[in-house]
């Protein structure tokens, strides 16, 4: 028969037994410990500073018209390449024709006249020459003597203010001819039309400032303007690589080399930013003016290097130095790393992990250095 305290020992050891089955089931049914991981990388990894901008051409001018007049004829229509000595428009010539014949005709009137003053002046040399030899023999008195002498000097005057006169018109002739010429607009370089202004029938009036008739762009060679803070244009020098994608083909790069950067900043809803600017081919004709321009300007970068999310860094240990967590046989593992350059997104590893290797960016939902 079982004492008191054999029955104490049976039922306290069933107890414990009981609750050792308990905690094994459920220990042995505990979710394991989720991880999110990502790969040690090892790629070319670049610093760049992000900006957005804007495409025009590289060439590009305004034609206008110098003489006033009815423009009578307009050749091109928007969109259309032109040759440079093309003919673009024609603005009525009838007024610059007129000044033409006007011209002619009084370069003529003055050459007879002229003439008529070197004859008189000729007339007076003699005359005045058969007189002096009359005074020598004390025929002539001295005053006729006198005013034969002016009255040469007065012809003379004639015939060098008649000249005077001919080269006058014979400039203002030369400038109707011009004129007249200029009513002919032509191209003045190779390009497309981008912009009419004023259409055939119209009239322009160039009394102060020359009118625009339309614009030629070439399209060959676009310029970026890329809006760079002011925070990173002092980063920013010629000749670093740029470049940028469009909204149409994000995946397509377009490259070139900074140009230079405008001195002067533009205030966009009180930030600062400056024009970063650089060149890019464009012999397809896929880009075209006011395109928008997602750019990228290439501080300095590594290749091949080792690189990794910023999230997956820990606690800092000194300057360079971090933490991070490394999944190895299914266990957080602590690694202390040394890293280089970094961007807004990921960071070089320069020691403590190998390519391949997975770290841990974040645990049950958190992030790893939380």
């Amino acid at each position: 028969m079982l004492t008191g305290r054999t029955k104490r020992v049976l039922i306290g050891g069933t107890v414990l037994l009981v609750l050792a089955i308990l905690v094994y089931r459920y220990s042995s049914h505990l979710p394991p410990e989720d991880y999110k991981t990502v790969k040690v990388a090892q790629r070319d990894f670049q610093y760049n500073v992000l900006a957005t901008g804007q495409l025009d051409a590289v060439h590009k001018v305004d034609v206008g018209a110098q003489v006033s007049g009815q423009l009578v004829s307009l050749k091109v229509e928007i969109g259309d390449k032109v040759q440079k000595g093309q003919l673009l428009g024609v603005i009525d010539p009838q007024q610059a024709q007129n000044s033409i014949r006007e011209g002619e005709a009084t370069i003529l009137q003055l050459q007879a006249q002229l003439q008529q003053a070197q004859a008189e002046r000729q007339l007076a040399e003699v005359t005045l020459r058969r007189n002096r030899e009359l005074a020598s023999k004390q025929v002539v008195s001295r005053q006729d003597l006198d005013q034969l002498t002016t009255d040469l000097a007065v012809k003379t005057a004639q015939v060098n203010n008649t000249k005077a006169q001919i080269a006058q018109s014979q400039a203002s002739l030369d400038t109707a001819k011009i004129n007249l010429a200029y009513t002919r607009i032509e191209a003045p370089m190779d390009g497309d039309v981008v912009q009419i202004t004023t259409l055939q029938g119209q009239t322009v009036i160039a009394a102060q400032q020359a009118p625009n008739i339309l614009t030629l762009a070439d399209l060959s060679t676009m310029l970026v303007k890329a809006q760079v803070s002011e925070a990173d244009v002092i980063h920013l020098k010629p000749g670093l690589k740029a470049w940028f994608t469009v909204l149409g083909d994000p995946s397509k790069r377009f490259e070139g080399v900074l140009k230079d950067i405008q001195p002067t900043p533009e205030k966009v809803n009180n930030a600062i930013f400056y024009y970063a600017r650089f060149e890019v081919p464009n012999p397809q004709g896929l880009l075209r003016l006011q395109m928008t321009a997602q750019v990228q300007i290439q501080l300095y970068g590594v290749n091949d290097a080792l690189v990794i999310p910023l999230v997956a860094l820990g606690d800092q240990i000194a300057d360079n130095r971090y933490h991070v967590s490394v999944l190895h046989q299914g266990k957080a593992e602590q690694r202390e790393v040394s890293i280089g350059i970094r961007n807004n997104l990921d960071v070089q590893i320069v020691s403590g992990l190998n390519a391949g290797e997975e770290v841990i960016v974040s645990r049950d939902g958190a992030e790893a250095n939380g």
